[in-house]
């Protein structure tokens, strides 16, 4: 596996609002998203807080956006989360919603050769949020 540009992005987790049905949550499923993490959006969906109105910040994303990044919950996420695929991830197909999120914070679009490139250094210092 190559570099991952969205270690260095978080683009997606600062652009949309994150909702998903509430028995994801770890009240509802034991190892689900962390319920406190959460806010209630409906009655059957709940929502990461930082994304439920106005200019979203998922609660979970660690580091700068365009910088360096990580998601504090990634084996815990909502589906929604998994669903959306950065741009050319598989060298072929790019994503509407990556490059909607990334244009959002003024950053270029992904190309496939991206996903090849030599990312940051692993000694890098841990992020800071």
């Amino acid at each position: 596996m190559g570099y991952n540009p969205c270690l260095t992005c978080g683009a997606c987790c600062a652009f949309f609002r994150v909702s998903f049905y509430w028995g994801e949550c770890d009240d509802a499923v034991p190892g689900g998203v962390p319920s406190e993490l959460t806010e209630r959006l409906t009655p059957f969906r709940a929502v990461m807080r930082g994304t439920k109105y106005g200019t979203p910040r998922c609660i979970a994303l660690d580091g700068r956006v365009g910088e360096r990044v990580a998601c504090s919950i990634h084996p815990r996420r909502p589906q929604v989360c998994r669903d959306i695929m950065p741009s050319y991830w598989d060298g072929v197909t790019p994503s509407e919603q990556c490059d909607k999120a990334r244009l959002a914070h003024g950053l270029a679009l992904l190309k496939p050769e991206d996903w090849h490139t030599p990312g940051p250094d692993p000694e890098m210092p841990p992020i800071a949020a």
